[in-house]
């Protein structure tokens, strides 16, 4: 009975903001709030991936977002492998496990961006 109301979630969203930027969007969010967060990062348009962790900064689950149709299935698979581990998740986990903030917003370091031909014609700016 005590796991239905201990539950204390790092939830995290990948943000695509244009093809070689992403930003790691994370909130801290118990009991039924916890899963109302990672409702919504999965359902975010522009959610690539989402990830839900423990305050012990243990990888609970995550998947691909409602935005992952905006990058190539690679990008996605190598996301989901590195995500735990990338320095910029980390640096976000460690906010939130450590309560500095609730709520907390960093671009993604990450040399997982797509190539450039990855996206097809590039008829914008450039």
């Amino acid at each position: 009975m005590f796991g239905l109301f201990g539950k204390d979630w790092n939830v995290l969203a990948v943000i695509f903001e244009r093809r070689d930027l992403y930003q790691v969007s994370g909130q801290r969010a118990k009991g039924s709030s916890a899963d109302k967060a990672r409702d919504g990062a999965k359902a975010h348009p522009r959610c690539v991936f989402w990830a839900v962790f423990d305050q012990k900064g243990s990888y609970k689950s995550g998947g691909p977002g409602a935005g992952s149709l905006m990058v190539p299935g690679d990008v996605i698979k190598k996301l989901e492998r590195e995500i735990a581990t990338n320095r910029t998740v980390q640096e976000v986990l460690k906010a939130l496990e450590t309560k500095q903030t609730d709520k907390i917003a960093r671009q993604l370091a990450w040399h997982g961006y797509p190539p450039r031909q990855m996206h097809g014609s590039e008829n914008q700016e450039g």
